[in-house]
């Protein structure tokens, strides 16, 4: 079975990449490289699916907003 994930991608203030699943709780990983962090991420969701930590529903992506505040 084939299932599709959202994958947010950050960059630290290292300019590490950053890669989190918000459907898997605890699935993150981190690289250089963003081909690197693809391979990296699909591990670990496979680990994450592997301990049971997928949701049997997963919420439809409806996308990302920034926002600006005063502070």
């Amino acid at each position: 079975m084939n299932r599709e994930f959202n994958v947010l991608i950050e960059e630290d203030e290292d300019g590490i990449l950053v890669a989190s699943v918000p459907e898997l709780d605890g699935c993150h990983t981190q690289a250089r490289t963003l081909d690197e962090l693809m391979i990296r991420i699909r591990e670990a969701i496979q680990l994450c699916l592997e301990e049971g930590q997928g949701r049997s529903y997963i919420p439809k992506f409806v996308g990302f907003q920034r926002l600006s505040v005063d502070v």
